[in-house]
Parts: C-alpha cells; sequence; structure tokens
C-alpha cells in the first residue's frame, strides 16, 4: 500500500502531446496505458511510452489476457507482456476477471465467468502462470458485467478466493461495482465489504450510460455523483490507494479530466474525511 493516495490518468492517443510537449510535466502521480497498444517490437508506440515514462511512473493495464479461459494463457501474449513491462518497469500490471478467447479465436469482449469452484481453479492456475512468467504479482479487475450465471459465490467472495490462493491483488474498478450492482440488483456496499482491503493496489473510476434496460460501462462520460459517492465509501475502507480517471471515448481535452482527478483528491483527502466521520 502506499503512504499517501497517488492520482493519474488513463494516457490515451489524444494527449501524448500534452504529455510530451509541455513545458512541465502534466501534474499527475501515474497514468495508465493499454498494454495491448504498446506490445511491439520498436515503433512509434513505445517510444512516446519511453518517453512520458522519463516524467511519470506507469501502470499497464491489459484487455486481453484472457484470465478466465479454460484453454490456458497464449505463451506468446505472456512473452510480449514481458518485454513490455521489463522494458517500462510498471508500477502496475493488471487484467480484467473475464475471458475472451477460445480455441484460437478472440472475441475482443469482456466475458463474464460462473463464480464455482471449477471456474476458479481455471483463473487462479492462469493467474499463477501469468505471474510466473511476467515475474512480478498481478493486479486482477473486477468486471461489469450485463448477465449473471447461476453460482455457489458472490463475486466478491470469488475475488477474495482468488487473492488467498495466488497472492494477486486487486484493480477496484468502482465505477464496474456500480454498473453491475445496479444491473443485478445487489447491494454496492456489501461488495465493498466483502472485499479483501488489503489487496487493494489501485481504483478505477469513470462514466457509464443507460442502454434500455441495463448500465452500460462506456466510458464516455465524467464520473457521475452515483460512482463519486461511492468511491468515498471506497476509500474510507480501503485507505491510501493508486486513483485513476478512465476515459475511453469522447475524450474531452487533458485540462478538463484533470478537473476532475482533483475531485478525486477532494473526496480522499484527509479533511474530507474527518469532516464525514
Amino acid at each position: 500500500m502506499f503512504a499517501t493516495h497517488q492520482f493519474g490518468l488513463g494516457l490515451r492517443k489524444p494527449h501524448y502531446g500534452d504529455f510530451l510537449d509541455r513545458p512541465e510535466p502534466v501534474p499527475v502521480d501515474f497514468v495508465e496505458v493499454i498494454s495491448e497498444n504498446f506490445m511491439v517490437e520498436g515503433g512509434r508506440p513505445l517510444d512516446v511510452l519511453r518517453r512520458v515514462r522519463e516524467r511519470h511512473p506507469v501502470a499497464l493495464h491489459g484487455v486481453s489476457m484472457s484470465i478466465g479461459s479454460a484453454d490456458g494463457l497464449d505463451p506468446d501474449y505472456l512473452r510480449r507482456l514481458r518485454a513490455l513491462a521489463d522494458a517500462i518497469d510498471p508500477m502496475f500490471v493488471s487484467d480484467h476477471l473475464s475471458w475472451s478467447r477460445i480455441e484460437g479465436f478472440n472475441s475482443h469482449d469482456l466475458l463474464p465467468l460462473p463464480y464455482t469452484p471449477e471456474a476458479l481453479d481455471t483463473v487462479c492456475a492462469n493467474i499463477a502462470r501469468a505471474q510466473d512468467a511476467l515475474g512480478r504479482t498481478m493486479l486482477v479487475e473486477n468486471p461489469s458485467s450485463y448477465i449473471a450465471f447461476p453460482g455457489e459465490m458472490t463475486e466478491w467472495a470469488f475475488l477474495d478466493a482468488i487473492c488467498a490462493r495466488t497472492g494477486c491483488g486487486l484493480l477496484l474498478d468502482v465505477n464496474n461495482i456500480y454498473v453491475s450492482a445496479v444491473n443485478h440488483g445487489f447491494d454496492a456496499l456489501a461488495y465493498l465489504e466483502g472485499i479483501p482491503a488489503e489487496r487493494v493496489r489501485q481504483i478505477h473510476l469513470a462514466g457509464h450510460s443507460q442502454g434500455r434496460a441495463l448500465l452500460i460501462d462506456t466510458h464516455d462520460k465524467p464520473v457521475p455523483p452515483s460512482v463519486w459517492q461511492l468511491y468515498e465509501a471506497a476509500i474510507g475502507r480501503l485507505g491510501p490507494v493508486a486513483t485513476m480517471i478512465e476515459r475511453d471515448d469522447d475524450i474531452p481535452p487533458l485540462d478538463d479530466l484533470l478537473v476532475e482527478l482533483d475531485c478525486a483528491r477532494t473526496i480522499a483527502s484527509p479533511k474530507a474525511h474527518k469532516e464525514a466521520a
């Protein structure tokens, strides 16, 4: 855990110039990038990331490791991710509690899992293999979901069991908790109480959209009041962690995101929690 909170942003292409060309570093404690965008041999993307890394710590966040895949993990994927991690020395390497690959086909979707002992065995075996291949501890992110399978444990109990068996950490996506809680009718505060707080290393904040019948995790809007409220509850339980804002569509100017990030700083400040108590 960190001695103090850290605050960062997702590094997206429209903001490369801001991070590279401003005379003074952008006022963030770290940036997070989508790992797959930089898992290449040389070329401009990796050059950009190396230059940003000279100014800011970097977290690597993957979207296609497919840690829930019954087929196991792709050795070539792990090799390329290890090469990127060795080159960048990231503060975290993370991916999602989901699956996307079967028999060599990648759906490019973060598909949900049943929370059963069999699925737990599969996920833990894959995380253990990934951590061995990467030579470092991973963070696993809780998903947003739109369907729920019959299972034998809650999502938060499943995450707790994963951490206990593999030693991995958690990337707690507060927006995903809110979206899934509304979609499936569970208590978001019970979720926060059920996760192993000491395993949470990073928090994601984002916006969502209202679909026809469900909330959709779209990352195309500012963080809404409902998610800020849940973030405040999370910080009250977790203590100092790394918090970042994700924005992947309808991306605003960087300065707008920095103002939004200041909201997280305000909520997480010791003064705010003293007043709330």
